[in-house]
């Protein structure tokens, strides 16, 4: 999970690495970080300057697969139980302060069955 320490200008080098330099200055002057990642998605990449459709869908891809978790299901019913434990985790991961800097996803695990 050492992409959650990752600072906008390493974001930017990984979305160069993807073969999208054309994006970088979105994530930088956007100040997208490693924590940020969590949110991005095609429904916030238009909002940093991403508006080709295919480009869009890879990069949440590459970032659903950075992230570890799976593509939302778009059918699924209110009634459902929440999103994976490793969405949830990684939600909590995003926010800043000592307690999000210091969870564990053990330590969330064993939370969430209280």
């Amino acid at each position: 999970m050492a992409f959650l320490q990752w600072s906008c200008q390493a974001v930017a080098k990984w979305i160069e690495s993807l073969g999208y330099p054309q994006y970088t200055a979105c994530f930088t002057e956007n100040l997208i970080t490693g924590k940020k990642l969590i949110y991005v998605n095609c429904r916030y990449l238009p909002q940093l300057g991403i508006t080709d459709f295919e480009h869009m869908k890879a990069i949440s891809a590459h970032v659903r697969e950075l992230l570890g978790v799976s593509e939302p299901l778009w059918s699924r019913s209110i009634a459902d139980p929440p999103r994976d434990d490793m969405g949830m985790f990684l939600e909590m991961k995003s926010r800043t302060g000592n307690r999000a800097d210091n969870l564990t996803y053990a330590h969330f695990l064993k939370n969430q069955k209280k």
